[in-house]
C-alpha cells in the first residue's frame, strides 16, 4: 500500500499563493474556524514534504517572527514540529527544522520512494513546482485547496498552476471556513 500525497495549498480567488503591497498570508481573512481546522490537520501522523525553496521560506519566515506573530499560529508550530523531509541538491543537513531529512535527487523519485515506504500520509504546503511536476507524474493523491475571498490581479504573487499540465478534478471534499473561506480538497487526473 502506497501513502497518500496531499498538495495544500493557500489561494485567491485568482489563483495566486501570495501577494505583494499589504496583504497578509492569509489575505487578512482568517478566523477562529479557519485556524482550528488548520490545527486539526495537523493532529494525525503525518510527513511533510517540501521543496528547497518553500522549506527556506518557511525558515526565514519563522526566524524573523515572534511568538504573538501569526505565523506563529499554533498549527504552523504543529507543522514545524512535524517530521519533514525536504527535496534538494543544494542544501545540506542539519536543517534548521526539527525532524526533517534532505533527499537528494529528482522530486518525482524522491516523492515516489517516500510513497512506497512511509507508513504515514505525507503532506506539502506551498512547494509549487515541485508539486505541478508531482501532479503531471500522477504522484498527488489530493489537491486541498483553501480559497480565500480575494483577487489580487494586481498584486498576486506566484500563480499557482501557471505551467502545469491539464487535469480533471474530482470534488472530494468542500467546506466553508469563517463565513467565506472555502476548503476544497481533489483528486486530481491528468486530462487526456
Amino acid at each position: 500500500m502506497t501513502a497518500t500525497y496531499t498538495f495544500d495549498v493557500f489561494s485567491s480567488l485568482d489563483g495566486y499563493g501570495g501577494a505583494g503591497a499589504d496583504w497578509t498570508g492569509y489575505w487578512g481573512k482568517q478566523g477562529p474556524e479557519l485556524l482550528d481546522h488548520r490545527l486539526a490537520l495537523y493532529d494525525a501522523k503525518q510527513r511533510m514534504v517540501f521543496g528547497a525553496n518553500t522549506y527556506r521560506l518557511f525558515v526565514d519566515m519563522l526566524a524573523g517572527s515572534t511568538e504573538e506573530s501569526e505565523v506563529r499560529d499554533p498549527w504552523v508550530t504543529r507543522m514545524w514540529n512535524s517530521p519533514a523531509t525536504v527535496v534538494s541538491t543544494t542544501l545540506e543537513e542539519p536543517l534548521d527544522w526539527p525532524n526533517a531529512t534532505v533527499e537528494r535527487g529528482d522530486a518525482v523519485d524522491v516523492v515516489a520512494r517516500l510513497k512506497e515506504q512511509s507508513e504515514v500520509p505525507l503532506r506539502s504546503h506551498g512547494s509549487l513546482s515541485m508539486n505541478r511536476a508531482l501532479m503531471a507524474a500522477g504522484l498527488v493523491d489530493r489537491v486541498q485547496v483553501t480559497l480565500f475571498p480575494v483577487v489580487t490581479g494586481q498584486s498576486g504573487l506566484d500563480p499557482i498552476f501557471q505551467g502545469a499540465a491539464d487535469f480533471d478534478l474530482e470534488l472530494l471534499e468542500n467546506r466553508t471556513l469563517d463565513g467565506d473561506i472555502q476548503e476544497l480538497v481533489y483528486r486530481p487526473t491528468l486530462h487526456r
